[in-house]
């Protein structure tokens, strides 16, 4: 299965550099600030990114009332294929200081029937669900007929189009296992919040997994090209459709600060009672003897299963 892998790797590194081409626009999108090597003691040698997505629009209504229009999250990913984990955290809004977003990814040889691959303590089953590439519904912003699976037929492999009961049927097949955490520990908001990122997140897993197989035929194209290069040549390569997209960017912000628009005048209060949180506002906080102390933790853990061929 070593060549359905390597297969799988280019594809995933294709999507998210042409699914973040195609996302930026109009003053928002991906900017790469950082793509370098590193090392980790278990996972051996792999790459990190980190990334500012401004998705000011893409907010509700009702959390857009509370940032500023300048709005970005900063995400970290370290790809140690075929472990990866990508971090995004809220970068400078002093007032939302306890939002958390942690995603592992595990590319295993199979169909979705392995069970813990992460190796630690087990999602608990009622907070497990399978993303169905060919037959899962998703929002009709996102829906393209060149990338519905059940009309898709790749050219260069004969692969598609998928049929009911393709995840038992299709080989060679691979699983892309996915452990999504996030914490928003903001008085009145938590609840809510978690479901919105949750929500986005899988819509975000069941269409980026749709375009890579549905984008087979570009991909294999330059995995052709790819096993021709050394590593250094597809380094640079994947920082050139980087730099395209940062000025693509760039390019769309400085034409919206240009006639910036104006922001509604209205006051909001959110309650922060942490005591790190409340420092890092400049609030003096006093000891309070007796009370106890209840510690940071990431809650509502799901892990999500996306089968692409």
């Amino acid at each position: 299965m070593k060549h359905i892998r390597s297969q799988t790797e280019i594809g995933q590194l294709y999507m998210i550099s042409k699914h973040s081409s195609e996302q930026s626009g109009g003053g928002e999108g991906v900017e790469v600030v950082r793509n370098e090597p590193c090392t980790d003691p278990k996972h051996g040698a792999g790459q990190i990114t980190e990334k500012r997505i401004y998705l000011n629009s893409k907010l509700p209504t009702w959390i857009r009332k509370f940032v500023p229009m300048a709005f970005y999250i900063t995400e970290t990913a370290w790809n140690f294929y075929p472990y990866t984990i990508t971090g995004q955290f809220k970068h400078y809004c002093s007032f939302l200081p306890r939002f958390h977003v942690k995603i592992e990814t595990s590319f295993e040889n199979d169909n979705g029937c392995s069970e813990n691959v992460f190796g630690d303590d087990p999602t608990p089953k009622d907070s497990v669900c399978f993303l169905d590439i060919l037959n899962d519904p998703i929002p009709d912003k996102h829906y393209k007929k060149a990338e519905d699976l059940s009309n898709w037929v790749s050219q260069k492999t004969g692969r598609g189009p998928l049929v009911d009961g393709w995840r038992n049927t299709t080989k060679p097949i691979m699983c892309s296992y996915k452990r999504v955490t996030c914490s928003f520990e903001v008085y009145g908001f938590q609840g809510r919040t978690e479901d919105f990122i949750h929500r986005n997140i899988r819509d975000i897993l069941l269409v980026g997994h749709r375009q890579a197989v549905a984008w087979i035929d570009e991909w294999l194209k330059l995995e052709n090209i790819i096993i021709r290069m050394t590593l250094e040549q597809v380094r640079e390569y994947e920082r050139k459709q980087q730099e395209d997209t940062n000025s693509k960017l760039k390019s769309d912000i400085t034409c919206t600060d240009s006639a910036p628009t104006m922001r509604p005048s209205f006051t909001r209060s959110i309650s922060v009672t942490d005591e790190s949180s409340l420092k890092k506002m400049g609030v003096k906080t006093v000891d309070i003897p007796g009370s106890p102390s209840c510690p940071s933790s990431l809650k509502s853990p799901m892990r999500l299963n996306s089968t692409p061929e």
